[in-house]
């Protein structure tokens, strides 16, 4: 460990640790990846004010998220695959989440189910990511399963109602279980540590989905709900109805555009996450960090806005905070340090992103997180 000090560190061990097929499902965006690469390029961009003489010896990260208390603003994203990077992965980053205080959100596209990532962490809170389905009798489902399982927020994605083109994925011909062919089992033969790890647990499938969803039993029922189950008929309305049905904090996810955001603050969301899912969506379309300034302005008086995509240390984390999200989220950041090293990879990468936040609010003279704003911050 002693050689792993920034997020690249993982990034690099994980992608000799992990199966080429899902490192590059995480490490890869859609079409010719510009908005991808654009969302790191321009929070770099954004260039710190360094101040002196100011009395910095006490300071604190403590905030609060969707009216959670957190050791820091930030919480883990959902990911989908996220137990194809390590063995029961959820768990690991969930246990990982709840030690250094911070939330962890569950995707429905994950590999350990509701319910096994509850039982690992002992019913601690956690959030849920919901995609809304065509069958809605299935979304309904999931919202009580969450309930049952304790999640203090639900979060919905929005920006899934047609998948974007992701050519990694289909050049190696990405599926879970792992396909078999000659040059799979070539790669799987070059990392035993994961394969070990994958024949010592029985979470192998989508663990919210198989065994839930009518009609899906196995991988070949699984693909073809898929594809048929992503609803572009998506609407408020159908935030509304998920708002009642829940009941409690929800969290709406994908915004790019000021009006939609005020969509989502009248449709019922406590807040409202500024993120293009990372570049795996609409190629071409802005960086999260130039859009999250107009989206501030438009609702930041009446809901709390998050901030999604492109955040690889604590200084992007400070970033995004000078310019008004309340909290941030990582998606590969926290799957870099899982591919790399499980639990102790993911708790590596918060405690990297902790100090680094940590002391970059200190060279800009600031003691307390929820006090750090734009005059931090100069544009290159």
């Amino acid at each position: 460990m002693s050689h792993v000090t920034c997020i690249e560190d993982l990034r690099r061990l994980a992608r000799k640790r992990v199966p080429r097929m899902f490192y590059d499902y995480v490490d890869g965006g859609s079409w010719t990846e510009s908005t991808y690469r654009a969302n790191e390029r321009d929070l770099q961009r954004l260039e710190f004010r360094q101040r002196v003489a100011c009395d910095i010896a006490h300071r604190s990260l403590d905030s609060t998220m969707a009216g959670q208390s957190v050791s820091m603003p930030v919480a883990i994203a959902p990911t989908g695959l996220t137990g194809m990077q390590r063995a029961d992965g959820e768990i690991l980053a969930a246990r990982a989440a709840k030690h250094a205080g911070i939330p962890f959100t569950l995707s429905t596209m994950s590999i350990c189910s509701i319910e096994a990532v509850s039982d690992a962490t002992g019913d601690h809170p956690f959030w849920f990511q919901l995609y809304v389905t065509r069958d809605r009798r299935f979304s309904e489902a999931l919202i009580e399963r969450a309930r049952a399982a304790r999640c203090s927020a639900l979060m919905v994605t929005m920006d899934l109602q047609v998948f974007g083109r992701r050519h990694k994925d289909h050049k190696n011909g990405l599926s879970v279980p792992p396909r078999l062919t000659p040059k799979h089992l070539l790669d799987l033969a070059c990392k035993p540590r994961w394969c070990l790890g994958m024949l010592g647990t029985r979470h192998r499938q989508f663990g919210n989905i198989v065994g839930h969803a009518h009609g899906v039993d196995d991988i070949q029922s699984l693909v073809a709900w898929t594809q048929e189950q992503f609803d572009p008929a998506l609407s408020w309305t159908d935030v509304e109805w998920i708002k009642k049905r829940w009941g409690g904090p929800l969290i709406v996810k994908g915004i790019q555009h000021p009006d939609d955001a005020r969509l989502a603050v009248e449709s019922g969301a406590d807040a409202v996450v500024v993120s293009n899912h990372g570049g795996r969506q609409l190629d071409g379309a802005a960086s999260s960090i130039t859009t999250l300034p107009e989206i501030v302005e438009a609702v930041g008086a009446t809901t709390e806005i998050h901030f999604d995509s492109g955040i690889r240390s604590g200084q992007d984390a400070l970033r995004a905070l000078a310019l008004g999200a309340r909290g941030v989220y990582i998606g590969r950041a926290m799957l870099y340090g899982l591919g790399a090293l499980g639990e102790e990879g993911v708790t590596r990468a918060l405690t990297i992103l902790h100090d680094e936040l940590d002391l970059s609010m200190a060279f800009c003279g600031h003691t307390d997180i929820r006090d750090v704003n734009r005059e931090i911050l100069r544009r290159r």
